[in-house]
């Protein structure tokens, strides 16, 4: 095959009643896709799904690609890293205490309102149980924990709920006390093994009575790792000019797949149940018109490919990159439906405190992602506040203009990870 420029031969990579404050986080750091096989070793292929976890799956997969859709669309052009599995747990523990129409819209946006409460609850402590222990070679940690204000009179069937299916621990601390924040920070801290080591910035604000959070860690090599020695400056064709990076390298077997206005590539991690999936516009300027067009039926429709595409050889050019990202989603979730949950004179979630005077005041998302030759490693905090109320594969893949990449479980489905790189921050 030639080497030349054309995409072809050569594709490039780069309120007027009272109302009380709760704060729900949810931390992801995982990432990852995977494709069910045996290898020659002995290892098993992971059960199958029930029908409850094909269910959530789709419901999140239509979630996770909207919400995308969605945060790129409100954001000012450069990099985005989202984990809508995180968010989807964090905002999946909270609407357990939503009720009437506030609990639908909430559901409307997650895209599980066909699902009863029941079968969504159950189907994300199955998931979870699936995706820990998919691959003894990949590290998934996914933790729960509800922390609240000492005195707070919080339905137990609110906490008895998350504890069943979120397997959440529950602990009442002095939120007037230093100490109560860094007993948070710490465990959130521990549960993503330093990657977010922070989340409650000095002390807990009078307003705030109780804080979710959903913790997932994700530590992959990849199947066959890049070369530290051939690693090398190289350009990246960034939206506004172009930069140098520290551009990876590596020859082997992989699945590429061209779709439309982009090609797109499959790096496995471990025993290859987890993948990295990377979208690569034809142009630089392309990567907006990629995300936009990246619906569910889409997606679906890429991962069929995939499952079809036989492995070839590909030399593989892919930057070294470290990206923290954090942004406010309300305005992204009002968009997707949940609008009401945000309203202080509507917002009904009385199944957390009987007496009323919740509703979300904000949800901030906060991630972290590292790629370089060994793997990936990553993390994400989604904080949910309420507040007080009155085909032909090419020889080569570059990966070096503006792309998107999902870190997604091919067997479930699940979409933990999805990002737009314009810029790739250095590796330090």
């Amino acid at each position: 095959m030639r080497k030349t420029g054309s995409r072809r031969s050569a594709m490039r990579w780069n309120e007027t009643r009272r109302k009380t404050t709760i704060v729900t986080f949810a931390l992801l750091a995982s990432l990852v896709s995977f494709q069910a096989c045996g290898g020659a070793d002995g290892f098993q292929q992971p059960r199958e799904l029930s029908a409850d976890e094909q269910a959530l799956v789709a419901a999140s997969e239509n979630f996770g690609l909207d919400f995308f859709r969605e945060v790129v669309s409100q954001s000012d052009g450069g990099n985005v890293f989202v984990s809508p599995l995180s968010v989807s747990m964090a905002l999946g523990m909270t609407v357990n205490g939503a009720r009437g129409t506030t609990e639908q819209g909430m559901r409307q946006a997650l895209r599980i309102d066909g699902m009863t409460a029941e079968q969504a609850n159950r189907a994300f402590r199955d998931l979870i149980g699936l995706l820990t222990t998919m691959d003894p070679a990949v590290t998934v940690e996914i933790a729960n924990s509800i922390w609240y204000r000492e005195g707070l009179e919080v339905l137990q069937e609110f906490v008895d709920v998350n504890v069943e299916f979120f397997n959440a621990v529950v602990q009442a601390l002095d939120f007037a006390s230093p100490q109560a924040a860094e007993t948070i920070n710490n465990w959130v801290s521990d549960a993503t093994h330093g990657l977010i080591d922070r989340i409650i910035e000095g002390q807990i604000p009078p307003a705030i009575v109780m804080y979710l959070i959903n913790a997932v860690y994700f530590k992959g090599d990849w199947t066959t790792k890049f070369d530290k020695s051939v690693t090398r400056p190289d350009t990246f064709h960034a939206l506004d000019g172009d930069k140098t990076v520290q551009m990876m390298h590596l020859k082997a077997g992989f699945r590429v797949v061209e779709e439309g206005t982009f090609s797109a590539i499959e790096l496995p991690y471990g025993h290859e149940l987890f993948h990295m999936t990377i979208l690569l516009p034809d142009e630089p300027t392309g990567v907006d018109d990629v995300v936009a067009s990246l619906s569910a039926d889409r997606w679906r429709q890429l991962m069929a490919r995939f499952e079809a595409a036989v492995l070839e050889e590909i030399e593989v050019y892919l930057p070294k990159f470290k990206l923290e990202w954090k942004s406010e989603l309300k305005p992204v979730l009002a968009a997707m439906g949940m609008a009401e949950a945000f309203d202080p004179n509507m917002a009904d979630f009385t199944g957390i405190v009987p007496e009323g005077g919740l509703y979300i005041s904000e949800v901030f998302h906060k991630s972290f992602v590292r790629v370089d030759e060994e793997g990936t490693e990553a993390a994400a905090a989604t904080r949910v506040d309420m507040g007080l109320g009155a085909i032909s594969p090419p020889p080569e893949f570059r990966v070096d203009r503006p792309f998107v990449f999902a870190i997604h479980d091919r067997h479930s489905g699940a979409l933990l990870f999805i990002g737009k790189i314009v810029d790739p921050p250095p590796v330090e």
